[in-house]
């Protein structure tokens, strides 16, 4: 779930090498700078949204510029990450939106994977319409009044039903079980990354077309196309646990780091360090504002943002 803007994922879930001269298949690899022995180095999943690359270039930047590591970056869909993280083939996760499934396996069970701690950022993924249609029909923000405007959320994909659009299928999404058990007549169709429905939203709100989407928070379009949540059923703990029956909302899920558990015993201070690593939803947005929107590199946002906010990152150092 959430923003992608690094390159393309690379099919049923293989690993892509970000660092160093060109790509590798890290399918059937270990990360060439993983566990290597005496080497100061740290590797690190991205996640293919922008919020999630934000939370890798600040600890890449300060781990490389105050603490003296090589980081490496290995592009991942979010299940397959957990069984590199397992496997060693990344030391450490910086943002997940929780897999009960993973944690239970990998954690309690094979006691592979260690949390890392609280992000510091909770996320919440929602329906949403763009705020100048909801001003307009303000029925529409309650989901019993959807099928109502069904015909004006048509599109060529979505044939004679109304649209409702995703991003990846990699994302996590309850949405076409959400469609059919609550009766809803709409098609998810998926844009195919993030990339792919920021520009499709992008082009929506440029011709003040209605749209229903899939969206998360938080996320930095908010400032550049206003939405408005839609109102799913209250969740309810347990209300999600089997995905063919849902029926409610997405849950607000405080976003969670996880580390390798022989890493965070042997990783010294770069373990120490990202454990500590925690920020807010602002600082988040901007660093992503500044990758996604001004088209700035991962690392030159890092660098900005690193330069701004001392009195902050300096207590993540560890002593």
């Amino acid at each position: 779930m959430r923003t992608r803007v690094v390159s393309a994922l690379t099919a049923g879930g293989a690993l892509l090498t970000l660092s160093g001269c060109g790509a590798a298949d890290m399918t059937k690899q270990a990360s060439p700078y993983a566990n290597v022995g005496g080497a100061k180095t740290v590797t690190l999943s991205v996640q293919s949204w922008v919020g999630a690359q934000a939370d890798v270039a600040v600890p890449e930047y300060l781990l490389t510029h105050e603490l003296g590591y090589r980081v490496d970056k290995v592009q991942i869909d979010e299940v397959p990450a957990w069984d590199a993280l397992s496997q060693g083939r990344v030391d450490a996760i910086m943002e997940d939106w929780g897999h009960p499934d993973q944690e239970k396996l990998y954690i309690k069970d094979k006691k592979t994977i260690t949390p890392g701690g609280d992000l510091g950022v909770t996320g919440h993924i929602g329906w949403f319409v763009p705020t100048y249609f909801a001003k307009k029909h303000p029925d529409v923000t309650d989901w019993k009044n959807l099928n109502k405007y069904a015909d004006q959320f048509r599109t060529a994909e979505s044939g004679g039903q109304g649209q409702l659009m995703d991003g990846s299928p990699s994302f996590l999404t309850n949405d076409k079980a959400l469609v059919k058990n609550l009766g809803l007549d709409y098609q998810v169709v998926f844009a195919g990354s993030e990339a792919a429905q920021i520009t499709q939203i992008k082009q929506f709100a440029k011709q003040r077309k209605p749209f229903l989407t899939y969206w998360y928070k938080p996320q930095w379009l908010f400032e550049k196309v206003p939405m408005t949540e839609v109102k799913l059923p209250k969740y309810k703990t347990g209300c999600d646990a089997d995905p063919k029956k849902i029926k409610c909302e997405y849950p607000h899920t405080p976003l969670q780091k996880y580390l390798n558990a022989d890493f965070a015993k042997h990783g010294g201070k770069a373990a120490r360090f990202l454990k500590n690593f925690k920020w807010t939803e602002a600082d988040q947005s901007e660093v992503a504002l500044d990758i996604a929107d001004k088209k700035m590199s991962p690392q030159d946002a890092a660098k900005k943002w690193v330069e701004r906010h001392k009195a902050k990152w300096q207590s993540w150092i560890p002593k």
